[in-house]
């Protein structure tokens, strides 16, 4: 399978399929969520359910303009549009996109959407963003430098990357032995990607969900920092759900300028 599939193309359908089965981070925030984030209550996630520290972000969101990268599903972009941020919304997923959109048309939001490989923006132009805010969802993308590097070409001087990731170790375990008898047995040798497993052990193990990739330290940091970015923060949390959770890290976040 490894060779014959698009990962894109795969990955869009996959998730457009998540949309339907209404995965947790395909559900758009409710209007209790959007009221507070007019009123300056608001927060985000890029890791699990851990809020993004608000010192992370500039001290006024009004005109700010952010780029939601990899970022669908009605959740952090009409969350930052109610703050006051100028909010474009880039995802492989047409269902996801659509999500925002709902938002956006239900609470009189204004939110870009935008269909596209987090690979390439070149939709945009050079230094018209202000943040790049990149939750968990290089995992399912299979080289990572193209990524910094777009993020890098986009942001203004002083423009904010905040990018959220998995801990690469997770990948070693055995997915049926963590799911089904919460047990930790180390199998995989790194780096890992569900295409490798076999068509039955893939489909028992991620059913038709879509192709995760292992990203080593050295591609997800390294790579920021070969980009040309200078990291400010970084922060680490337990996977949001599995037997990981009680013994190591499952996600890192950092916040990284363009100098």
């Amino acid at each position: 399978m490894t060779d014959s599939v698009d990962p894109v193309a795969y990955n869009r359908a996959a998730w457009d399929r998540e949309v339907e089965s209404g995965n947790e981070w395909t559900r758009p925030v409710g209007p209790e969520v959007i009221a507070g984030a007019r009123a300056g209550d608001w927060s985000v996630v890029l890791i699990g359910y851990q809020a993004v520290p608000r010192a992370w972000w500039p001290d006024d969101l009004a005109g700010m303009e952010v780029l939601c990268l990899a970022s669908g599903g009605g959740q952090q972009g009409p969350v930052l549009a109610a703050a006051g941020a100028a909010v474009t919304v880039f995802d492989n997923s047409p269902r996801q996109l659509e999500r925002d959109r709902e938002v956006a048309t239900r609470e009189g939001l204004e939110v870009r959407t935008v269909l596209g490989d987090m690979r390439d923006l070149g939709v945009f132009p050079d230094a018209c963003f202000d943040v790049v805010f990149h939750p968990v969802s290089n995992v399912f993308c299979p080289d990572l430098l193209p990524v910094w590097r777009e993020a890098f070409r986009v942001l203004r001087t002083g423009g904010i990357l905040m990018a959220g990731f998995m801990n690469p170790d997770v990948f070693i375990f055995d997915i049926p032995a963590l799911e089904e008898s919460d047990e930790l047995v180390v199998r995989h040798p790194l780096p890992f990607s569900s295409l490798d497993l076999p068509d039955d052990e893939r489909r028992r193990s991620y059913g038709d969900g879509p192709i995760e990739y292992s990203h080593t330290l050295t591609e997800q940091i390294g790579g920021q920092l070969a980009a040309g970015f200078t990291l400010t923060h970084f922060v680490e949390a337990p996977h949001h759900v599995g037997a990981t959770a009680r013994y190591m890290s499952g996600y890192f976040a950092t916040r990284a300028i363009k100098p």
